[in-house]
């Protein structure tokens, strides 16, 4: 496990820019014991004021550098705008826009070659897991990206969502966020076993300020992707500062 936790914030498509002063002026306040990602809508990015207590991160990018794509954003672009991180292969990402695995591979290659710190979002579904079948869906998603390209892992930040828990107020239990966490980590072995026991695995999935604190004492969990509960200033707050060492 590393020694400094990521806390990231998903704020999916919500967001204004009173709440980028509320989030901004709560985290003033954090130690540096803990990092925290922001990855609001692309439109607010650029009124984050820079700052020590937090990195900023875009929420989707396109495969492509440049060119006759309306509608998307290059690495470059979101680079400019103040991001230094960028979600890849969400799975919302995955299930309404038909992102496939080979598309989710070539956006982490867009990033990491642009200088953006990827984070890989991976997990399985309800029907999946009901049929045992996590451990092969995740496999098949880092060998996606990593079996080809294992430079990228060096770069990269996992995070694991469950899409069964992301949005239903059901949370993995921290023992199975745990074996999942610890499964994941073994795979990237596979591809470089030093990187491996280095790289940060998030959990994603109803993260809240009840739970965080157990899921943040398991060996192989290295922070949170939090989706609605940071968009309550005082509860991210909560969350982040339940990750200090």
């Amino acid at each position: 496990m590393t020694a400094k936790k990521l806390i990231a914030a998903n704020w999916k498509m919500n967001g204004s820019l009173a709440l980028v002063e509320a989030v901004t002026q709560q985290l003033t306040s954090l130690s540096s014991s803990v990092d925290v990602l922001i990855c609001p809508p692309a439109t607010l990015l650029a009124h984050f004021p820079v700052s020590q207590h937090y990195s900023l991160g875009a929420q989707n990018l396109s495969e492509h550098s440049g060119g006759a794509y309306t509608g998307e954003l290059s690495a470059a672009l979101v680079i400019e705008a103040g991001a230094s991180y960028v979600l890849v292969g969400h799975s919302e990402r995955r299930q309404y826009f038909a992102e496939t695995d080979e598309l989710v591979c070539l956006k982490m290659q867009q990033a990491v070659s642009a200088g953006l710190t990827p984070v890989l979002c991976i997990g399985e579904t309800l029907t999946e897991r009901q049929q045992e079948n996590t451990e092969q869906v995740i496999a098949k998603q880092l060998a996606a990206v990593y079996a080809s390209h294992p430079e990228l892992l060096a770069k990269s930040v996992i995070a694991y969502e469950p899409v069964w828990a992301i949005g239903t107020g059901e949370s993995a239990t921290p023992e199975q966020a745990q074996t999942t966490h610890a499964f994941i980590r073994r795979q990237l072995a596979q591809f470089d076993s030093a990187v491996a026991a280095k790289v940060r695995i998030l959990y994603g999935g109803s993260v809240n300020a009840a739970n965080c604190q157990a899921l943040f004492t398991q060996a192989d969990i290295d922070g949170a992707l939090v989706g609605g509960a940071s968009l309550k200033p005082a509860e991210f707050m909560q969350i982040c500062q339940s990750a200090k060492e």
